[in-house]
């Protein structure tokens, strides 16, 4: 499992990625669908989780639906148009800070 340090950085990031290739989640299953696409590696716990999904939605990234399920009520997220384009721009600036720090934990030999 990663440090908290590593996954705070990246949260946002991977909340976004899993709310556009699955659509319309709920936090549990969030959680579930990282920790199992993570082989276990990435673990959020709902302290990190909702803070960032209520961040996100303040932000009109995404957007709330509620959902009762017998008793109990289902908060359900979706990203907005918007919420999309963030899940671009997040994705392609994270892919390049991990090329980058590919070049520093492993230089190329210098000629």
């Amino acid at each position: 499992m990663y440090s908290k340090n590593l996954i705070k950085g990246t949260l946002q990031t991977i909340i976004l990625k899993q709310l556009e290739e699955n659509g319309r989640m709920y936090g549990y299953e969030i959680t579930q669908k990282v920790k199992e696409i993570s082989d276990g590696k990435i673990e959020i716990t709902e302290g990190a989780l909702y803070p960032t999904l209520h961040k996100l939605e303040a932000e009109g990234v995404v957007t709330t639906e509620k959902e009762f399920i017998g008793k109990r009520v289902r908060k359900y997220y979706t990203l907005t148009p918007s919420g999309n384009k963030v899940t671009s721009e997040k994705s392609i600036e994270l892919a390049d800070f991990i090329a980058t720090i590919s070049q520093i934990l492993q230089p190329k030999p210098s000629a």
